[in-house]
């Protein structure tokens, strides 16, 4: 398996605006409309990675939870479906309805909103506030497919709970590791 480290945009950083289609809706999902009330988390994952396959699971139960907290989840999956079709938008919907997302997976078809995020990887974590300010980016945990650990989203779950609680998230934030996202090839 190849490992591609997040970049780890600076925090602080404004999150970007988008607005994608929900594959599973089919409506255009935008960042104002969707944003939570306390904070949002956005999220690069894709279908076939197995390092977004060993937390999909985690990242369910987690947006379970602090949705009931204000917290808003957004997936986003920006490969390119030309020469990876198993990311396609159809299959998309289906890997959301199996996976039961309680979030909209959104297709970033030109791959700008993931350059706007500097996202490298899949998974791919940004946490921001309520004023759309970057708190925490990076992984989920320490756990990697048939590394052995655990899997708990502690650190997820910490820099929400920091969110949620007004308090400066002080704990190192490690970048995720996961499968880099399958840029075009320019013509």
């Amino acid at each position: 398996m190849a490992r591609t480290s997040s970049n780890m945009l600076p925090l602080g950083t404004e999150a970007p605006y988008f607005e994608l289609p929900d594959t599973v809706s089919e409506k255009l999902v935008n960042l104002d409309r969707e944003k939570g009330k306390v904070g949002t988390v956005i999220m690069f994952i894709c279908n076939h990675c197995p390092f977004v396959i060993h937390v999909n699971s985690k990242i369910v139960d987690i947006a379970n939870v602090y949705a009931k907290l204000g917290i808003s989840f957004i997936a986003i999956s920006s490969n390119d479906v030309e020469n990876y079709p198993q990311d396609s938008p159809e299959n998309m919907k289906v890997h959301a309805v199996n996976e039961h997302y309680p979030f909209p997976y959104l297709y970033d078809e030109s791959q700008e909103v993931a350059k706007a995020y500097d996202a490298a990887c899949t998974p791919d974590f940004y946490v921001f506030n309520a004023g759309l300010k970057l708190v925490y980016r990076g992984q989920l945990d320490d756990s990697r497919p048939e590394n052995g650990i655990a899997l708990t989203g502690k650190d997820l779950k910490h820099a929400l709970d920091c969110l949620i609680l007004d308090k400066e998230n002080t704990q190192l934030q490690k970048p995720s590791i996961g499968c880099n996202i399958k840029w075009k090839k320019p013509f």
